[in-house]
């Protein structure tokens, strides 16, 4: 173990694992973008730390993960214990590493970012210490918990159920997962792209929980193979974590046309071409009218619509299913854009075309999609959260040639019509309401006392991360309201 220098920083850059070459990227290479950090690189990465008197990486965590102390663990080369301090935070460390936007999040918050010395590895950092650790052996280690005669079904195996799993295995409550899906992870299975997220990192993150205890009944959906009445007559408690698969069409005109998709279909088809060899979709997710025939994109133009992470994820694999060419549509500026900074970055480095101030009016041509109609925006004035509005500019409109055009808006929840007749409450936007009725309850805690909820499903399309810290909080509830002595 090498002493660390207070200006580590300085003697070495910012780093980032090395990258596939853009030439495979544009030719079909669907592997995780980023390798991984060696040992030595690692040590330096971790090294840069400032380990700040006030943490500012981890309050811009919704996790609030333990960041400076596991970098400086993984610094001294104490990697089981990093693995272990990582886990106390955060369920799915591994998972958050390749899919959150360290960029706007714990990297963002950075001294060094705001010093303009480069932030801190952290997101590679997180990947390099759960990877390194699991590959070596390394599990949770629950000898020393109790188990007891509790019982949890958890409606959906997204990051918000997976996460409650976890934590409820570690009070030594038998959790026991649900999904209609033959695969764990929900979106982060069907819906990230492989070049974000290798699904064997789900396949070994499945076989993490396992040998924690939690048992998996995948393949079966609540509503159709069981009932909700048979989940709660046969366990104490029950979380849902539905997610939100009802995509935002927009209401465009021509949205109808042959060549206009939906992007979670569109992602998912080509997920399961990808990793399975599969073209077919097994089961429908909710909002959609049909199964969708994933079109060849080979020499076609691709006009993506929609400014977010979901929409990164079209136009990169849009160019690696060989597009001519691929533009994202946004109606803000660059700065404006939800998505990952380094998504669009990467995207841009690809070839993707970015046509900001534009928006969508209608989709053109007679049975299949020909162009977009967009029209050119500015800022206005801005809405009561203080976000500038937008505004047409006056005969600005224009057409942009598309053979296949992908909608990426964002989606909703959509409560499925079982949970009728069960105390639950159902906001005007499809959230579920939690804290119980008028407030009350436990966190994350629906007015009917035995069933929670977490995720997307309560708070509308968010984050991987934000999904994980709901679902860890939700079973620190659940532990509360059945009365075990454990922290969580």
């Amino acid at each position: 173990m090498s002493h660390k220098t207070p200006f580590a920083f300085l003697e070495s850059s910012r780093a980032m694992p090395a990258r596939i070459p853009l030439e495979l990227r544009r030719n079909g290479d669907w592997n995780e973008l980023y390798g991984a950090f060696n040992t030595g690189e690692a040590t330096r990465q971790a090294g840069r730390c400032l380990d700040c008197g006030i943490a500012y990486c981890a309050h811009g965590c919704p996790l609030h993960n333990h960041i400076p102390q596991w970098l400086e663990l993984a610094r001294e080369g104490r990697i089981a214990e990093a693995a272990t301090l990582c886990h106390e935070t955060n369920p799915l460390p591994e998972i958050c590493g390749r899919v959150c936007p360290q960029d706007r999040l714990c990297e963002g918050a950075c001294t060094l970012h705001e010093g303009q010395f480069g932030a801190v590895s952290i997101g590679a950092m997180e990947k390099y210490i759960v990877d390194t650790a699991l590959a070596q052996g390394w599990r949770p280690d629950l000898s020393q918990i109790p188990s007891n005669d509790r019982r949890v079904a958890i409606v959906g195996a997204g990051p918000a159920g997976l996460s409650c799993a976890d934590r409820l295995a570690r009070a030594g409550i038998q959790a026991c997962v649900f999904d209609r899906y033959e695969q764990i992870g929900g979106l982060l299975h069907f819906g990230i792209p492989n070049f974000k997220l290798d699904k064997a990192v789900l396949e070994l993150r499945r076989d993490v929980l396992q040998n924690m205890g939690v048992d998996f009944q995948l393949g079966v959906e609540v509503g159709r193979d069981i009932t909700l009445d048979a989940l709660l007559a046969d366990y104490d408690a029950v979380f849902l974590g539905l997610g939100a698969y009802r995509y935002t069409d927009g209401g465009l005109p021509g949205q109808n046309l042959r060549g206009v998709l939906p992007a979670l279909p569109f992602l998912v088809s080509n997920g399961r071409i990808v990793v399975d060899g599969d073209p077919g979709i097994s089961r429908p997710i909710a909002g959609w009218e049909s199964e969708v025939d994933l079109p060849d994109l080979r020499g076609r133009r691709v006009v993506v619509l929609g400014g977010g992470d979901t929409g990164m994820d079209c136009v990169r694999s849009a160019v690696r299913m060989g597009a001519a060419h691929v533009a994202c549509v946004y109606r803000r500026d660059a700065a404006s854009m939800p998505g990952s900074a380094r998504e669009v970055a990467n995207a841009r480095e690809e070839g993707v075309e970015f046509l900001f101030h534009r928006q969508p009016l209608a989709l053109l041509g007679e049975q299949t999609v020909s162009a977009v109609r967009v029209v050119q925006t500015r800022a206005s004035v801005g809405d009561a959260t203080g976000r500038s509005a937008v505004e047409h500019v006056p005969g600005s409109e224009t057409d942009l040639p598309a053979d296949v055009v992908i909608i990426a808006f964002g989606f909703l929840p959509d409560p499925p019509m079982w949970l009728r007749g069960h105390g639950v409450a159902v906001q005007a936007n499809g959230r579920i309401a939690t804290n119980g009725a008028a407030g009350a309850g436990l966190p994350f805690q629906t007015a009917n006392p035995r069933i929670f909820a977490g995720g997307d499903v309560v708070r509308g399309a968010d984050l991987v991360v934000t999904a994980a810290y709901e679902g860890r909080e939700a079973a620190a509830s659940i532990v509360t309201s059945l009365g075990c002595n454990a922290n969580v």
